[in-house]
């Protein structure tokens, strides 16, 4: 014989079940609606992995974690100097970019010279002073207007598309995180929104390894990031003598997979996500 508690619990089920189907019953019959239960989202904690151009000496490596892992990611670009070939963005690289395109990945605009912003320069028009880090003019100090700032960016935007075939996102990184208000307001009068990355979302991979290993970043990495996070390393960085990738990209993926995160392209971050579909519809 079953027990009381037992007795109980199957009667309050039948009970339950019974109400339910009532209430489907008199929905039906009144030509009404069934509300559905929601669908368990694909990627229920998200963290959005993100690369900024490099000199690509490792590029290839992170390719394969990344194709390894089935983890999709979005590249931030510019016409860099390279450890081989004719820039990150020159012909001999185009191969490598299709590839990830036809992966799935996204793209959005470094600015194509590298172009770092250094300050708003005063007056009652908007002028930046800039320093390019790559191109015929790398290293010297510049006054841009905000169209010369919209034309960097759309310059980057149009290269990888040419290489890829993909329409890029109209999103942009600043090289170094470095804004201004004016600065990123000059960027939303020509279609592009600012991603920076969250405080533990930086990576550490342009840190002097002398001083912070990759077991060291590994670790700070796997602790310190959260849900929602914007991720950001590159594809190499010239002054690490023990390269941070491929060395931690994998055991670093591997480990917030097991805390549960998931990985996603800032195609599908909520704070980008209508901004996208406005300028830049599928």
């Amino acid at each position: 014989m079953r027990r009381a508690s037992e007795t109980g619990l199957t009667s309050a089920c039948v009970a339950r079940s019974l109400a339910l189907l009532g209430v489907l019953s008199a929905a039906l019959q009144s030509g009404g609606a069934v509300a559905q239960m929601p669908m368990a989202p694909d990627c229920p904690q998200p963290v959005y992995l993100t690369f900024d151009t490099g000199h690509m000496g490792v590029a290839p490596w992170i390719a394969q974690v990344l194709q390894r892992q089935q983890v999709k990611v979005t590249f931030f670009v510019a016409q860099e100097k390279t450890q081989q070939g004719d820039g990150t963005l020159g012909r001999t690289w185009a191969p490598w970019w299709a590839a990830r395109a036809g992966e799935g990945h996204e793209f959005a605009s470094h600015t194509f010279d590298h172009v770092y912003w250094q300050s708003d320069l005063p007056g009652s028009e908007a002028r930046f002073k800039m320093r390019p880090s790559a191109g015929a003019q790398a290293g010297q100090t510049l006054k841009w207007s905000p169209q010369d700032y919209c034309d960097s960016l759309q310059q980057a935007s149009t290269r990888i598309e040419r290489l890829t075939g993909r329409a890029s996102l109209p999103l942009f990184r600043a090289p170094g995180g470095k804004t201004s208000p004016r600065l990123l307001a000059a960027a939303k009068s020509c279609g592009y929104a600012h991603v920076g990355w969250a405080a533990a979302g930086f990576l550490g991979d342009e840190l002097p390894s002398e001083k912070f290993s990759n077991a060291y970043l590994l670790a700070q990495a796997v602790a310190k990031i959260r849900a929602g996070d914007v991720l950001m390393a590159h594809l190499g960085i010239w002054s690490r003598s023990d390269p941070w990738a491929p060395a931690v990209l994998e055991p670093l993926i591997e480990q917030l997979k097991a805390k549960g995160f998931c990985f996603a392209t800032l195609r599908d971050h909520p704070d980008y996500r209508r901004w996208i579909e406005q300028h830049r519809p599928r």
